[in-house]
């Protein structure tokens, strides 16, 4: 039976994508009766987790680049203080029947949270909710041209390659971090199950030295923006959702879209907002808007446009809007790209290239190709993702298998 399920997450804000699934998981097991603890890096102020009845410990600290880096560059390293919360935490509560599941690490916690969790490996499990388990700049890729990095990481190759968006020096200050996760928790001597968000993670994760054995996949759960197809035919709008930072690509959109003379709403919230105000006018921007808010703006658009600068392992935004029949202009280094222009659901192009950008979105102007990649996206994509009902139960059985039990009775009487 499954006792307690321990959620480690740098952030108990969701913000991205990593921290809502993370988020969503600790509710959904309450929700089930479930015991539930959340570790966070942060404040720890979640009043929905709260309420729920998940116990908050919290290391009451800020975000890695919300410092000075001379103020946090050997915390960063190794952060004693989250070492000390996890393992006296563990050695206050841990008990047979209890599994914990890291999500994300690097930006508070640190490799120190590897450290503390040795003495539970054999109920541990990890996500791939990016590369940072194996890349030093969790990516694959180099930063400064979004292009994929066909190195081996931590190879002399990776290590004299200034791939870093600031400076070599930071490079190397990530191979440093990179090198103590390797020393307080060698991959390959623990193995813990590494939960990938889609399958074409598994050849980067392996060849950054994790056992191919020890990867699983299972997808994002996906809740579509609409219940009934948006009639994408019909609408002029191109949407973009996400935060508005250099890595979602949200001024790449913006130039396209002027190139093309379409119509683009932003939904999201961000360091670039003012700039993108400044220089886009005609771009209408919409701020922060809850997922029960997208959906009507979601009806009235022509299509997503998901321009990510650099791969992205799956791209959540995407899903939900292929699910509720919006076609997608994906970049062509996301992974789901293959899986949507295969399904005849949208396109992929290079974001950084304006021209082929404007040139995707006209042709999603064609009536004809939106109607017919709307329809495909709504009846034909399934598979790229799962219910949010299956997702948990997916989680719930790497958990069981884990923890060696045979039955699905999770809940003690």
């Amino acid at each position: 039976m499954i006792r307690r399920i321990v959620v480690i997450n740098d952030s108990s804000v969701a913000k991205g994508g990593a921290t809502g699934l993370a988020l969503a998981s600790a509710l959904a097991f309450r929700r089930q009766g479930l015991s539930v603890t959340l570790l966070t890096g942060d404040q720890g102020v979640s009043e929905e987790l709260a309420e729920a009845g998940v116990e908050i410990v919290a290391l009451g600290q800020e975000r890695l680049m919300a410092s000075p880096m001379h103020q946090v560059l050997f915390s960063a390293l190794y952060n004693r203080a989250a070492k000390e919360m996890v393992s006296n935490w563990i050695a206050a509560n841990d008990a047979p029947g209890t599994v914990y599941h890291l999500h994300g690490w690097a930006q508070i916690l640190s490799p120190a949270v590897f450290h503390a969790l040795r003495p539970v490996a054999d109920r541990l499990l990890l996500s791939a909710h990016d590369f940072f388990l194996v890349c030093p700049n969790g990516a694959y890729a180099f930063l400064g041209s979004g292009a994929v990095c066909p190195l081996k990481p931590m190879s002399a190759a990776c290590i004299g390659s200034n791939c870093d968006r600031r400076s070599y020096a930071h490079k190397l200050w990530r191979v440093a971090r990179q090198a103590v996760r390797q020393s307080v928790f060698d991959l390959k001597r623990y193995a813990p199950p590494v939960l990938a968000i889609h399958e074409s993670m598994r050849a980067y994760l392996v060849r950054g030295g994790m056992p191919d054995e020890a990867i699983e996949t299972l997808p994002n759960p996906v809740r579509p923006f609409l219940s009934e197809r948006a009639p994408a035919e019909d609408n002029r709008e191109f949407l973009f959702i996400g935060r508005l930072e250099d890595g979602k690509g949200p001024d790449l959109a913006a130039a396209a879209a002027k190139r093309a003379g379409v119509l683009l709403r932003i939904i999201g919230d961000g360091p670039m907002r003012a700039r993108l105000e400044r220089d886009y006018p005609n771009v209408i921007f919409a701020g922060r808007k809850s997922w029960e808010e997208i959906g009507p703006l979601a009806r009235q658009a022509r299509a997503l446009v998901m321009p990510s600068r650099y791969p992205e392992p799956y791209g959540l935004v995407a899903a939900e809007a292929l699910w509720s029949g919006l076609p997608v202009i994906a970049a062509q280094t996301a992974f789901l790209a293959p899986d949507i222009v295969k399904a005849g659901a949208g396109l992929a192009c290079d974001p950084r290239d304006e021209q082929a950008m404007a040139a995707a979105m006209l042709r999603l102007m064609d009536d004809d190709v939106a109607r017919e990649m709307s329809t495909q996206a709504f009846e034909n994509t399934r598979r790229i993702g799962l219910s949010p009902e299956a997702w948990i139960e997916g989680l719930l059985q790497a958990y069981r298998s884990r923890l060696g039990l045979q039955t699905s009775n999770d809940v003690a009487a």
